[in-house]
């Protein structure tokens, strides 16, 4: 299966190895939950899809590569113990916690978490001193003497031999006690992580006319020659810092990331081809409508690679602005229910007002009605949120989109508590009066954002249109707008007819030509009598 299928099994058997019954006793017993074992070639994101997992899942999440491991480590170091037995005592061999269960005990006292994932990487790539202890853990879900806290998961993964020299392979009584799970390649759904991603549309664009190059291992008289997605992804963003450093990624930087010469090459090249192509085609003139006669012509005598590339370059522009309208309807989303908590006076105790003594409170800044003033209460809730945003982080809850958005709200508490002071507002009606107005004006803004995103989206097809009418190039543009979320997600909330009209006519017309094939192979396979 796809990385995609198996992310969404992995969070499936979350769910139901969680479970609880009435008397909340997990409904699976830890005995009857089966470690999950992934199993496939490296760099096809095995690895990262468990922070997004655990995320989604809203669990903790403990990781372990077992290869930097020694027994000692894993299963803790021994010490005598005196014990009493039948009257006599006797020395007894006990050990230390192992280091892999105490860092779970250490997660749940540091985010409260009880439940999450244990994922252990290269599971089938210990040292054979250590090989016992991991089947004892895969059977039992123990290292050593101590047992994984009930609550916790365990997801691990590994390559297959060919791809690894030090794979050990499993028996029979370890496997009949495990779940795999066997994950392969696929560059459809690495295209929609990509563009949810905004990984540089030079790599999307360059592995869309040539998806062969998208995974390749081979072994070569030099040795092994790869690309993988990982390293796609990569260089896809060292790409982008060095554009913001004003230099150019050359061959030389590319193959330390596809270690394949030939691939290396020949996307080096395209690069180049690409930087000329966003330099002739200002993307940004052709959406704002003003487009030069000579960009038809010139697109009419261009190879494919060219066209393709124009596409990409407007769907990168726009799934920019896609993901700028997601991020700004969120923040908006927070900031509105942080507002509501101030207009209802649902603002939480700070600090130092548990420390605060009568006078104290007699003698602090108060409105002529008793009430904090308007601006504290904003500085309250401002910190109220970042004691949440802290804590989300340390439970790897938040990705770096999101924190950015929490912490751009409390900034904004903060600044309209500083505009309630300049402005002497005090009382907290009076206050959540004027911080309406301003929020109405920064909702005013994300909506006409919106409005020049869509008239961006209609010019693009205007554009896309006159250049390349129903042609194979409106059929990628409009599959790009439909696999990424941030741009399905604006489709869902801004009207565009004309992609619905695409969607419907050009898709279809996909499948309609795919099933005659089928069906022209068919009758070829089983010709009528």
């Amino acid at each position: 299966m796809n990385i995609k299928r198996a992310k969404q099994e992995i969070k499936n058997c979350i769910e139901a190895y969680l479970l609880k019954n009435e008397r909340g006793e997990y409904v699976l017993p830890a005995v009857r939950q089966r470690p999950l074992f992934l199993i496939g070639p490296p760099g096809i994101g095995k690895t990262q899809i468990m922070e997004q997992v655990a995320r989604e899942c809203q669990v903790g999440l403990v990781s372990y590569t077992i290869t930097h491991h020694t027994r000692q480590s894993a299963i803790g170091l021994p010490f005598i113990e005196k014990k009493q037995y039948g009257g006599r005592e006797y020395a007894v061999t006990e050990y230390t916690m192992s280091e892999i269960v105490a860092s779970i005990y250490n997660q749940i006292e540091e985010t409260g978490l009880k439940e999450g994932i244990l994922f252990i990487d290269e599971i089938n790539c210990v040292s054979e001193t250590l090989a016992p202890t991991m089947l004892q853990f895969l059977q039992c879900k123990t290292f050593g003497n101590h047992r994984i806290p009930e609550g916790f998961i365990i997801v691990t993964a590994g390559n297959p031999p060919e791809y690894n020299k030090s794979v050990r392979e499993f028996d029979i009584a370890t496997l009949d006690r495990i779940r795999r799970i066997e994950v392969e390649a696929d560059f459809e759904v690495w295209k929609e992580y990509a563009a949810d991603m905004a990984v540089h549309p030079a790599v999307i664009s360059y592995l869309e006319a040539r998806k062969e190059n998208f995974y390749r291992i081979e072994s070569t008289v030099s040795g092994k020659q790869f690309a993988t997605p990982r390293g796609w992804e990569d260089l896809a963003r060292l790409m982008e810092v060095y554009e913001k450093l004003g230099r150019k990624v050359d061959r030389e930087a590319v193959v330390q990331y596809i270690e394949n010469p030939g691939i290396a090459r020949d996307f080096a090249a395209y690069l180049e081809l690409y930087y000329k192509y966003r330099t002739d085609y200002q993307i940004d003139v052709l959406l704002s409508g003003k487009v030069p006669e000579r960009v038809y012509e010139k697109l009419s005598r261009a190879a494919f690679d060219e066209r393709l590339s124009v596409v990409n370059l407007i769907l990168a522009y726009l799934n920019g602005r896609f993901r700028e309208a997601e991020d700004r309807e969120t923040y908006l989303s927070v900031l509105l229910e942080e507002l509501k908590k101030f207009r209802d006076g649902q603002v939480p105790e700070s600090e130092q007002d548990k420390g605060e003594t009568q006078k104290d409170r007699e003698n602090h800044s108060q409105t002529a009605g008793g009430e904090k003033r308007a601006s504290e209460l904003l500085g309250f809730l401002s910190e109220e949120l970042d004691r949440n945003t802290g804590w989300k982080k340390k439970a790897g809850f938040l990705d770096r989109r999101e924190e950015y958005t929490l912490l751009a709200v409390s900034d904004r508490l903060r600044f309209y508590g500083s505009i309630l002071e300049k402005e002497e507002l005090t009382g907290r009606n009076e206050g959540f009066s004027r911080v309406r107005e301003l929020f109405s004006q920064e909702r005013d803004s994300y909506e006409s954002f919106c409005q020049e995103t869509l008239e961006m989206l209609e010019r693009a097809f205007d554009f896309l249109e006159a250049a390349f009418g129903d042609s194979q190039e409106m059929v990628i543009f409009v599959t790009g707008l439909t696999t990424g979320k941030s741009s399905v997600r604006f489709l869902q909330e801004n009207e565009c007819e004309r992609y619905y009209e695409y969607n419907r006519r050009l898709l279809f017309e996909n499948q309609e030509n795919s099933l005659l094939e089928q069906l022209d192979s068919l009758s070829r396979q089983f010709p009528l009598q």
